[in-house]
């Protein structure tokens, strides 16, 4: 499918200004089927986090079909970090509630984000640390295997 950009021409007040990057672009352009197939979730769940409040009410095409944006692609892509840090889903809605509340809401996204990080880090450390627990008992066996072998018997 071809994509048409928009055009987009520099602000009066500065002639030099660069087009808005692509990754902002509004207009829809993608089936949910090429959203589930680029993003990894189905239909169902694109449909559910829309229900939701995970994603912003999806534009439709003339005949109803959802008609996804890049926009929509780059939150989905961020929605899937979230969810690889294990945020859960109601905070994942709230933290979609303030960004759409505007920019009043940025101490309070600030700190969701910051909160969250602190327990992804202290799930590392523990994962960490159970990681020297397993290299340790593999070394024990590597160590142990070459011996057991001699005393097999067929």
């Amino acid at each position: 499918m071809a994509v048409v950009r928009p055009i987009t021409r520099p602000a009066a007040s500065a002639p030099s200004a660069a087009p808005a990057p692509a990754a902002l672009d509004d207009t829809p352009r993608y089936t949910i089927s090429e959203v589930a197939a680029r993003s990894g979730l189905t239909a169902h769940t694109l449909r559910w986090y829309e229900r939701i409040g995970l994603l912003e009410r999806i534009d439709r095409s003339y005949s109803g079909q959802r008609r996804y944006s890049d926009k929509d692609l780059g939150w989905l892509s961020f929605l899937g970090k979230l969810r690889l840090t294990g945020m859960s889903v109601a905070d994942m809605v709230r933290y979609a509630e303030l960004v759409r509340a505007g920019e009043q809401t940025v101490g309070e996204r600030h700190q969701l984000l910051y909160d969250h990080r602190e327990e992804v880090r202290q799930r590392i450390a523990d994962l960490q640390a159970t990681l020297v627990v397993l290299d340790y008992k593999i070394s024990l066996y590597s160590d142990a295997a070459p011996a057991a072998e001699g005393k097999r018997t067929v």
